[in-house]
């Protein structure tokens, strides 16, 4: 192969192959109702294609067996009428319509060099006509011209030996042939031009909530705002198809976007508020060491002390708030938890941290998975919140039970308990009750337990207690952690 001829096919693969690439392209930029259009009324059409040319098969098969029947019929009466004649034409008028145009009876010789007879006759005689005189061949059809006409033979064996041929013009057949084709043409045509239009009607119907869709979506991506909805009629909400639960489920996922949102939003302002006042005060501490030489030492101790302590309060809130930030547990740190046991060394830290405070517990031996130092926090920030809203010398019950379905860890104290106003809002984060404001606190560690809780698929709720007090109860479903709890 020469070089010119390598390099003229390589060219011509490049121009072929960006061919394809531009026909993809131009696809890719049709709307997907388009092509839904297209491919329906090309399958459409192609199916209707189909049927009208099978249509006029039939009708020509049809035409040309009634075409058939006539001449069979005609052979048996003339079969009947001329037995005993010889050979020679019977009816020579070949232009006439009516059937049989043309009928001749033929012998094995008719034609043959020897037998010139046969150069007279309307119809021509063949081989296959004189074997069927001879009778070494059954009837046959077919079709001859003669004198510029098409007609339709039909060539039977007579006694003898002889052959009976009949010919009519098949000008009928091919009519109809002519009418059924256009007929059939005008129908495929009208057939495909619906099925174009009812296909993008259909496609454009069908695609109307992924319309909407793609239009909420842009919409959210300028404003960025996930508020907007798409906007189901009452008849596709009722149908329920794949595209209705779609739009649905879109829906929803802006729903949860827009609370997730709005929490952020809510978490950032409820944290600058609460951050305010501690950094306030350590600005002014700060700013009063940074005079110490005009304070006394009683003072710079004050100040010193202060400032210590707003520190480890802003570290305690940030470290806080860092926690609220994890949705969920490390799943590679889930473990077998014996659960009462972690709950006694939870109580015996809390003695320690709170000696004016009596705890007392009952323990059952349960074993549950989970985060060993995310339990240690839930149950930590309960017995804190216990022990800050107990009188001195007031108990704290804990209680770890194991039942069915659940297995059920309470924390009571007996302190002021909770009013009913605030019983809805106890796990809100940065939440605190009039009686809770002139305590420590940042009003996150209830918050952070019904998340620890919710992570591990239990639930944890609070409630007014028998004989006054507060009563947090974490239920813990017998089946394992790992799904969210319900709302308590």
């Amino acid at each position: 192969m020469s070089a010119a001829r390598r390099l003229g096919e390589r060219r011509l693969g490049e121009r072929r192959s960006g061919e394809r690439r531009a026909g993809s392209r131009l696809t890719g930029r049709l709307p997907l109702r388009t092509r839904m259009a297209l491919i329906t009324s090309a399958a459409v059409a192609l199916v209707t294609v189909g049927v009208c040319v099978a249509a006029y098969v039939v009708i020509r098969y049809e035409l040309v067996r009634q075409l058939d029947l006539q001449l069979t019929q005609q052979a048996t009466l003339l079969a009947q009428e001329r037995r005993d004649e010889g050979s020679g034409t019977l009816y020579g008028e070949c232009r006439w319509l009516a059937a049989p145009a043309c009928a001749q009876v033929v012998t094995p010789r008719t034609g043959t060099p020897g037998h010139p007879a046969g150069k007279d006759l309307p119809i021509p005689v063949t081989d296959a006509t004189r074997r069927v005189a001879a009778g070494t061949r059954g009837a046959y059809y077919s079709e001859v011209s003669v004198r510029g006409h098409r007609m339709r033979t039909l060539t039977t064996p007579l006694r003898g030996p002889r052959a009976l041929q009949l010919a009519v013009r098949s000008d009928t057949v091919e009519q109809g042939e002519r009418q059924a084709a256009r007929l059939l043409a005008a129908i495929g045509a009208a057939g495909a031009l619906l099925a174009a239009g009812l296909g993008y009607l259909a496609s454009r119907r069908a695609l109307a909530p992924v319309t909407r869709l793609t239009a909420t979506a842009e919409r959210i991506a300028a404003t960025r705002d996930p508020a907007h909805r798409i906007e189901l009629p009452p008849e596709e909400g009722r149908r329920g198809d794949e595209i209705s639960r779609l739009a649905g489920s879109f829906n929803t996922m802006l729903g949860e976007l827009a609370e997730s949102v709005a929490a952020q939003r809510r978490l950032v302002a409820d944290a600058s508020h609460e951050l305010r006042t501690p950094l306030t005060a350590l600005r002014t501490n700060a700013e009063l060491l940074a005079r110490a030489d005009r304070l006394s030492p009683a003072q710079r101790d004050r100040a010193a002390s202060a400032l210590g302590g707003q520190l480890r309060e802003v570290t305690g809130l940030v470290n806080d708030l860092i926690e609220l930030a994890r949705d969920e547990e490390p799943l590679p740190l889930v473990e077998p938890v014996r659960l009462d046991l972690l709950a006694a060394r939870c109580v015996e830290e809390a003695r320690s941290h709170w000696a004016h405070t009596a705890f007392t517990t009952e323990l059952a031996e349960v074993t549950v998975d989970g985060v060993p130092a995310r339990l240690a926090r839930l149950l930590t920030n309960l017995l804190d919140n216990a022990a800050k809203f107990s009188p001195p010398g007031a108990e704290v019950e804990v209680r770890l039970a194991s039942g069915e379905p659940a297995i059920d860890l309470t924390v009571r104290d007996h302190g002021p308990g909770i009013a009913a106003e605030d019983l809805p809002y106890v796990f809100d984060r940065f939440y605190r009750s009039r009686q809770a404001r002139a305590l420590p606190g940042s009003g996150l560690g209830l918050a952070m337990a019904r998340q620890i809780a919710r992570a591990h698929g239990s639930a944890l709720s609070a409630e007014a207690a028998d004989g006054g007090g507060a009563l947090f109860r974490l239920r813990i479903p017998r089946h394992g952690s790992g799904g969210p709890a319900p709302e308590a």
